[in-house]
């Protein structure tokens, strides 16, 4: 009985130890809105908006980027862009990407780009190709959020910027380390 309570209580105390450590590392709604708020230059109540329906459809991301990308396409597209991986309690990484898409797409547009990031546990994990679906409607400015999705790790793009675009395409990012010309 002794022993039992003991290993009861052992197990308790590891279990509570261990939740705040994983809710050191993710992040809050009202730490994603008040930095993407901030970086988009938009009213924290336009950004919040974005940010709660991705937050209601994934929960808390553990990582995000921000970044800035352009794009075009006619039918084939591409689409580069860098950034900074930010981590909480780790230091910052650069990051880039590019792509191609194919789709029903025409138009240009550049961007600022902030994508949460679900499941990554590590940096190295971020780093490969990310298949995806987008639509787009840029005249002059928008916002868009997609999902992209590869190994159980979720990128939430969220893109504002100027342009004039329209269209649905579906590509993939490849996210490297390097910035790169090769969009495959």
């Amino acid at each position: 009985m002794f022993l039992s309570r003991l290993i009861a209580a052992a197990a308790f105390t590891f279990l509570a130890a261990a939740a705040p450590a994983a809710a050191d590392e993710t992040f809050s709604q009202n730490e994603i809105v008040q930095s993407g708020a901030n970086f988009f230059g938009v009213t924290t109540e336009a950004f919040a908006k974005a940010v709660q329906h991705v937050f209601a459809d994934q929960g808390l991301p553990d990582a995000y980027i921000k970044g800035d990308e352009g794009s075009g396409a006619f039918v084939v597209g591409l689409r580069y862009g860098s950034g900074w991986l930010i981590r909480k309690n780790h230091e910052p990484i650069k990051v880039y990407w590019q792509g191609p898409s194919v789709g029903f797409d025409v138009g240009g547009n550049a961007s600022k780009s902030f994508t949460l990031i679900y499941n990554l546990r590590s940096p190295d994990r971020l780093f490969q190709k990310f298949p995806g679906v987008d639509g787009s409607f840029y005249f002059v400015a928008g916002i868009g959020v997609n999902y992209q999705r590869a190994d159980e790790i979720t990128l939430a793009p969220m893109r504002t910027g100027v342009g004039l675009r329209a269209g649905a395409n579906v590509g993939y990012l490849t996210y490297t380390r390097k910035e790169s010309l090769n969009p495959f």
